[in-house]
């Protein structure tokens, strides 16, 4: 088992994934060039917000880009094996503070695809049962520094 969680994703948000890529890529790419020459033409850029707006989407897109590359380029689509240990892409029912839970460890990309809660691996909880097993008992601490004590009830793949 690797220490670095794997990004897990459903061959649904897989997909919804790689076609906002081809988008953001192509035909968005292409629309903002545009419209920052269109206000290029217009004269002074120290005062054209039209151009300062812009350059900030042209930004955010290129950041958007970059991140959904990186992810698809590490993700892992499919199906985690059924072996009763925590990782990416399993439903996980705890008893954390005495309350039962149920969630989805695994990537935010799922979350519009899920009416479950997801928690990545990287989240405080995440990475305190990611690696253990079915009636194992861990602690962590949350952002808000309470320590918490979680009971692994079940871990099972998710199938979407």
């Amino acid at each position: 088992m690797s220490d670095t969680p794997v990004t897990w994703l459903t061959q649904e948000a897989h997909d919804r994934l790689k076609a906002e890529l081809e988008h953001l890529s192509g035909p968005a790419r292409t629309q903002i060039a545009e419209r920052i020459a269109a206000a290029r033409d217009e004269g002074d850029l120290k005062e054209n917000g039209g151009y300062h707006a812009a350059r900030e989407e042209q930004a955010k897109n290129e950041a958007r880009i970059r991140e959904l590359t990186e992810k698809l380029r590490t993700v892992h689509v499919g199906t985690p094996p059924d072996d009763g240990m925590v990782e990416a892409g399993m439903l996980v029912d705890v008893i954390l503070a005495g309350e039962p839970m149920s969630f989805l460890l695994g990537s935010r990309e799922i979350a519009d695809t899920t009416d479950l809660d997801v928690y990545s691996p990287t989240s405080p909880l995440g990475a305190a049962i990611y690696g253990h097993s079915i009636g194992e008992t861990v602690s962590y601490t949350a952002p808000n520094g309470k320590e918490f004590t979680v009971e692994i009830k079940g871990a099972k793949p998710y199938a979407g």
